[in-house]
């Protein structure tokens, strides 16, 4: 048990901690599925940046802030969400594989009509995979989320997303 104390306190004392940030940009298409709703896929883009500040030998930490809306059909799906994440980074892959815990706001109207929205707390829970193209860009292959709203008639509306786009990530601090 001594030894192994000893092994954690070595490993977090030595361990590189980087002293930069990194902030990322990013965009991608977006195609939302709404359960608990009777709606086809709803299309359109998520914005968002993230802050990624502590780097513990192959995992990152940081914060991602976001804004994603989609449509079709009359269905309109807004959304906009703050939280954490968490990367992991093999430095012999070009891949980041990475996972989110989120809250916000999320707004749902069907077929236009301004008495079948609501605009309710959200929470969503997302993973994806980063690929690097070059050294500061990254290919969003694939991301997946799953979140929660409160919908109308005291009925919970589940948007599951799909998502791929570019990342790029700038040098800061």
């Amino acid at each position: 048990m001594r030894r192994v104390r000893c092994f954690l306190i070595l490993f977090c004392t030595l361990s590189p901690l980087a002293a930069k940030a990194q902030l990322a940009l990013y965009g991608t298409f977006t195609g939302t599925r709404l359960s608990g709703a009777d709606t086809d896929w709803l299309y359109g883009g998520t914005l968002g940046a993230y802050l990624s500040h502590g780097h513990l030998v192959f995992l990152s930490t940081g914060l991602d802030l976001r804004a994603s809306a989609g449509s079709y059909n009359g269905t309109n799906f807004d959304s906009g969400s703050i939280g954490p994440r968490i990367a992991l980074r093999p430095h012999i892959l070009p891949v980041k594989p990475y996972a989110e815990a989120l809250a916000g706001v999320g707004h749902v109207s069907f077929s236009g009509n301004s008495s079948n929205s609501v605009t309710k707390f959200e929470y969503q829970f997302l993973g994806g995979l980063d690929f690097t193209v070059l050294p500061r860009l990254d290919w969003r292959v694939v991301e997946f989320s799953y979140g929660g709203l409160a919908g109308l008639d005291n009925g919970s509306i589940h948007p599951k997303t799909l998502s791929s786009g570019l990342v790029l990530r700038i040098p800061f601090l």
